[in-house]
């Protein structure tokens, strides 16, 4: 992450403590990764994945990834609504019998606000697009079974601890990896073998 620096606006240094002292779920796994540098003069990136240990699914296999980037423009941008806004972006596969589901996007929808509200992260200018992508196998490849896959790309303008927002979004992740949702403070027990 950018250190401390004269240059660097005090309110992007306090963004970045806020995100480095966030706790999310043990299940959550993030790396930094390069940031788009176009976009605002200050930004950060992370990457995250659901660790499959942790899901019914094979350990080959990541139930859900993602990507969260927090851009700072002190000047601010008129279409964020302030100087502050995070970029998100959900994929995860689900259950074959998704894809006969009218409601998928809507309902992936109000993960990201249900999400929001839980995580009491207050926000403005919220918006993105939910896409399902179903593929069926044919010829050679028939006996592969069908996939469902849902990508959930959301921007708000944060407000208020930006590290609510990074844990807003690790629960958009969880939500769409199937895992069950968990109180502040509580922690989750791992299957029996």
């Amino acid at each position: 992450m950018i250190t401390a620096d004269a240059d660097v606006p005090a309110e992007f240094v306090q963004a970045l403590r806020e995100l480095r002292a966030r706790r999310l779920r043990p299940e959550v796994r993030l790396a930094e990764v390069p940031a788009p540098a176009r976009i605002a003069p200050y930004s950060v990136a992370v990457t995250g994945e659901i660790l499959a240990p942790a899901t019914d699914l094979p350990t080959d296999e990541d139930p859900a990834t993602g990507r969260f980037v927090l851009l700072h423009d002190p000047a601010g941008q008129e279409a964020w609504d302030g100087t502050f806004r995070a970029v998100t972006l959900v994929r995860a596969c689900l259950d074959p019998e998704a894809s006969s589901d009218p409601m998928l996007c809507e309902a992936a929808w109000t993960w990201v606000q249900d999400a929001l509200a839980e995580s009491d992260a207050p926000h403005r200018a919220l918006g993105g697009t939910v896409t399902r992508v179903v593929s069926q196998s044919f010829g050679a490849l028939a006996e592969r079974p069908g996939e469902v896959e849902v990508e959930i790309r959301a921007s708000w303008t944060p407000l208020g601890e930006v590290g609510a927002h990074l844990a807003a979004w690790s629960t958009i992740l969880c939500t769409a990896a199937g895992l069950p949702p968990l109180p502040m403070g509580v922690t989750a027990l791992g299957r029996r073998r």
